[in-house]
């Protein structure tokens, strides 16, 4: 980067920063959720509105770093333990609350809309995810957070997170060699089963070697500089067995996280105390980098270029937005119980947020998806992620 480069992205790096923190503080004082604000940040400093700036080289550098960072806080707050509360019920919603989304975004994409069959596979993957940090905030704003609804959205949501992950380690795959390979996809998540298996083990030894060296250490940050580099050892891995890098992130913070157990009953312990050091320390590194991830995929959104005038456009982002909460609400409308129950279980599903955006982002960056497809996906994301909690919300005002 010439001298002239240099404090040229200061500056950007310092607007992306700031106007993020603005955008995204301004949405949490309206009870909406923050990621949604960040994306419009870079939707009005790019070429949509202000055309001030567009994600460089440098800035994408950092956004990766952030989807790692989010995948790993992802996987540090995922409690497998709660499975074990929420049962079959949850396994029933998470598992066709992933699987309609896929097959209806699927479908209407290839043969409605006549999308091609790997762009159409990464739309409907996108619309697989749920924000289980959004339904989190708003289950706990609304003080319902240890009602049985709860546990099954937020059991489903754990398996939601892990089946994600897997599909799409192996788009990440089909992006890659660009074309549907079968072969390819049983090798890549035989690869992801014994990366599962094996980094958990890896990361509960490496945590006890920082844990000993954490007691001696004579100078401040020991532990996220160990944590962060474990957590890009875990991506640079992960990529090396062809899988994506973020699933490294993931992985690494599924292992360290206090409420994991390896599988057949084997289980990790944690010092709790350590593990809550370990999130309490990250958490300001996660939340200094992820918005930067955001802001980018605002930024790489060019409004402008879109044909408005077009049908295609709005035809195409209605037909998804139904499909994205039909597909969710399904599996929860045909459980046993109260239908007030059963309703606020499928709209607490409905939010994608920040793994939506992942996938819509690696399709993109694949060149998979033209500018059209990848803003549907964006609005209805956004869609979901913004006007969910405030349904949920009002549902609850409702029923009491």
């Amino acid at each position: 980067m010439e001298a002239q480069a240099v404090h040229q992205f200061f500056l950007q790096l310092m607007v992306i920063l700031l106007t993020a923190r603005l955008f995204g503080e301004s949405f949490a004082r309206l009870k909406s959720p923050p990621v949604v604000g960040e994306l419009l940040a870079g939707v009005l400093l790019g070429p949509s509105f202000l055309g001030w700036m567009e994600p460089s080289q440098v800035i994408k550098l950092l956004a990766e770093i952030g989807i790692i960072l989010l995948l790993f806080e992802v996987g540090l707050d995922t409690d497998i333990r709660q499975l074990a509360k929420s049962g079959w019920q949850a396994l029933f919603v998470a598992v066709s609350g992933f699987l309609w989304p896929f097959v209806f975004g699927f479908s209407l994409s290839h043969w409605l809309f006549d999308r091609n069959l790997l762009e159409s596979l990464f739309i409907g993957g996108t619309l697989t995810a749920t924000s289980i940090g959004i339904t989190v905030r708003v289950l706990t704003d609304l003080k319902r957070q240890h009602s049985r609804e709860a546990q099954v959205v937020l059991g489903a949501a754990v398996i939601d997170d892990i089946l994600g992950v897997v599909l799409l380690a192996v788009l990440y795959d089909f992006s890659q060699v660009g074309q549907i390979n079968a072969a390819n996809a049983l090798q890549v998540i035989g690869f992801i089963a014994m990366f599962f298996v094996l980094a958990p083990l890896f990361a509960k030894a490496i945590s006890l070697l920082i844990r000993q060296f954490a007691k001696i250490s004579q100078t401040d940050g020991l532990i996220p500089t160990l944590i962060v580099s474990l957590v890009l050892f875990f991506a640079w891995l992960a990529h090396e067995m062809g899988a994506p890098e973020l699933l490294g992130g993931f992985a690494a913070g599924l292992a360290l996280s206090r409420r994991f157990f390896l599988p057949f009953a084997m289980a990790l312990h944690e010092d709790p105390d350590f593990t809550g050091r370990i999130e309490a320390q990250m958490r300001p590194i996660i939340h200094l980098f992820v918005p930067i991830f955001f802001v980018m995929v605002g930024l790489s959104l060019n409004l402008r270029e879109i044909d408005w005038a077009s049908p295609f456009i709005w035809w195409f982002s209605a037909s998804l937005l139904a499909v994205a909460i039909l597909g969710k609400m399904l599996g929860a409308l045909v459980l046993r119980g109260p239908w007030t129950e059963r309703l606020a279980i499928g709209i607490a599903m409905v939010p994608r947020g920040e793994v939506g955006l992942i996938f819509a982002e690696l399709g993109r960056t694949s060149g998979i998806m033209v500018n059209e497809v990848y803003a549907a996906l964006i609005i209805v994301i956004a869609m979901t992620t913004l006007f969910a909690p405030m349904l949920l919300k009002g549902f609850y005002r409702y029923v009491k």
